[in-house]
């Protein structure tokens, strides 16, 4: 593969004008500096985690990740592989247009007496799929998933108008959690579905809300295929001042995550305050509906906060972001558990705290194993990859046959 033209040469060049000899600049990222001198004479390519510590340390402003970024990552390769080569599942993108179109399905619209409606009974079920969803692999529950957001929308159609809209909209929180668990599962292309659906679904219930809130999920997509760029111009749409306080401030987040991505610390940080105090101004819930956005974190501001810290090459700030906001995570959440107790790994193996990173790391191996996440995955690999530059370590050796495992499991 071809190397980022100009990065090693760049790099000098800032290392140079900061007086940092390679043993200086080898200390302050945690990398060799037989490594580094490789990279800068053009003989091995940089990783974009050093991209972004060095961009960090010489305040650079993301010019080394931008140098990297000419060429796609192995992980976006990866990624797109993945969605292209997984069975295409059927999704609602015709369905529910054509479901809606009927106007019937098994006959005359019904308006139920006063006081009985069915959103209560789906809403108890929608909770416990998304428990469910903490728990398992996401292919176990994609076809039931998808089941129910069908009987949610045939009933929504049959329903009278006082119950039909809201079962519209509950059905379009089904299509969205589908389409998270199909990115869960490594089919963006579905995932993307099912968030068009989604939309369509709480157009049809007059719930624009939700629709815009769509956009935040579709920018999760963009996030995690590293497209920095159309990540933020997604989140940037969420955030109309109409819209509910919960909603802005999670487009906020996600945001300032794809500011993270290229560098630039300043719009990131700015998008996080603004997401604090929008998540502040918010109660945590929109009417009596479902939780929209996470429900597992206690402050989902600060831990993505530690997030963009790593991402803007400032492990050592991730890792006590990490440590402290992992503690709030709930036991039974163990996707949610996982995702980011290995980003809390990643922070302290980055910071040069390998010993815990792998006792870390060591405790969520079963979790990644049950909840099987595709994003997860991603990151145990960049772990493994992390680590093994430390493959004399006697932490890391003794955690290699476990991880080892874990990663041949996952895949097979």
């Amino acid at each position: 593969m071809a190397m980022p033209l100009g990065f090693g040469w760049e790099l000098r060049r800032l290392r140079g004008e900061a007086g940092f000899t390679l043993g200086d600049l080898a200390q302050e990222v945690n990398y060799s500096r037989s490594h580094l001198s490789r990279i800068e004479r053009g003989e091995k390519r940089p990783s974009m985690d050093l991209a972004r510590r060095c961009d960090t340390l010489f305040g650079a402003g993301g010019r080394l990740q931008r140098l990297v970024g000419r060429y796609p990552s192995k992980r976006v390769e990866r990624m797109r592989r993945a969605g292209k080569s997984m069975a295409r599942r059927s999704t609602l993108t015709v369905g529910a247009a054509s479901l809606i179109g009927f106007g019937s399905v098994d006959g005359e619209r019904v308006d139920r007496p006063e006081g009985v409606s069915l959103t209560g009974p789906f809403l108890a079920q929608l909770d416990q799929m998304r428990q469910l969803g903490q728990v398992t692999e996401p292919t176990a529950l994609l076809d039931l998933l998808e089941a129910q957001t069908r009987t949610v929308t045939k009933l929504a159609v049959t329903s009278g108008s006082r119950d039909g809209a809201r079962l519209f909209v509950l059905a379009a929180h089904f299509a969205d959690f589908t389409g998270w668990m199909a990115q869960e599962a490594g089919d963006n292309e579905s995932a993307l579905g099912w968030t068009a659906s989604a939309v369509e679904l709480a157009q049809a219930g007059g719930d624009r809300d939700l629709a815009f809130y769509a956009l935040v999920r579709r920018a999760l997509v963009t996030f995690y295929d590293a497209d920095a760029e159309q990540t933020i111009a997604l989140a940037s749409r969420a955030q109309e001042s109409r819209l509910p306080f919960r909603i802005r401030g999670l487009a906020a987040q996600r945001e300032a995550q794809g500011h993270a991505l290229i560098g630039d610390e300043h719009s990131c940080m700015r998008s996080l305050d603004r997401a604090r105090h929008l998540l502040d101004s918010a109660s945590g819930r929109t009417g009596t509906g479902p939780v929209i956005g996470t429900s597992h974190l206690t402050d989902p501001a600060a831990m993505v906060t530690g997030w963009c810290l790593f991402d803007l090459g400032r492990p050592r700030e991730a890792a006590e972001v990490f440590d402290r906001e992992c503690l709030g995570i709930a036991p039974q959440a163990l996707r949610t558990r996982a995702r980011y107790g290995l980003r809390r790994a990643l922070a302290h193996a980055a910071a040069g705290e390998i010993e815990h990173s792998c006792e870390i790391a060591g405790e969520l191996l079963d979790m990644v194993i049950a909840v099987r996440s595709a994003t997860v995955t991603a990151d145990l690999r960049r772990l493994a990859r992390e680590l093994a530059r430390f493959r004399t370590n006697r932490s890391v050796r003794d955690l290699q046959p476990a991880l080892a495992r874990a990663l041949h499991t996952i895949q097979a």
